[in-house]
């Protein structure tokens, strides 16, 4: 009978064992990886051009990789969704990064600036069609800080695809980036496109969106 219940005892320490690291372990898949990233960057594709910054999550931390160095200044996290007719617009992260690019990289940016470094914003946005047709849509048409800087969609570093056609039902995500002169500001606020069907007729108003870093 005692060694009967001395093997029931151990039993039930080790499913509690078993559940609690469970439990564990599904709490941490919501947010960041064992490497820190967070989940929501699961199946990204890294930039050529950028320094992988995903890691990156506190003011102050910095990182080198083969492609620069990067330097985290401000970040906001407002995961927020945006419904702009039937696209739907999550806002996962806003950063801004102090860049040092790579020297084979020079070349590259010297189409957007002439300074060996510089200070950039970028967001990391998840786009979804819920529509049973192809749409077209840019998740930032305009960008504007609160100091009163402009940039356009054609500014952005990134290059990831995210402008124009999205496929029925389809999903995109990524990063998009704009370089600044002056990244002492408070707030951005984009303007997406208008959305357009196929054909390229109009279904729906563009968005204006503020977020503060």
């Amino acid at each position: 009978m005692k060694t009967a219940m001395a093997i029931f005892c151990l039993l039930s320490f080790l499913l509690m064992g078993c559940s609690y690291q469970t439990n564990k372990e599904h709490a941490g898949s919501k947010t960041h990886s064992d490497n820190g990233i967070p989940s929501y960057y699961d199946q990204y594709i890294l930039n050529p051009q950028v320094t992988d910054d995903r890691a990156l999550q506190k003011v102050g931390e910095r990182l080198r990789d083969r492609k620069g160095e990067a330097m985290l200044k401000a970040v906001n996290l407002p995961h927020q969704t945006y419904q702009i007719g039937p696209i739907q617009l999550t806002i996962r992260e806003a950063k801004i990064l102090h860049y040092k690019p790579d020297y084979s990289l020079i070349d590259f940016y010297h189409s957007y600036t002439h300074e060996e470094e510089f200070d950039f914003v970028k967001l990391f946005v998840e786009i979804q069609n819920t529509a049973d047709q192809p749409l077209q849509f840019a998740p930032v048409a305009i960008m504007r800080t609160n100091s009163g800087e402009q940039k356009i969609w054609e500014d952005d570093i990134y290059l990831e695809e995210l402008n124009g056609k999205i496929e029925a039902n389809g999903t995109k995500k990524g990063n998009l980036g704009f370089i600044l002169e002056n990244s002492q500001i408070e707030s951005i606020t984009i303007k997406t496109s208008d959305v357009f069907n196929e054909k390229d007729k109009k279904i729906h108003n563009a968005k204006e969106i503020k977020v503060d870093l």
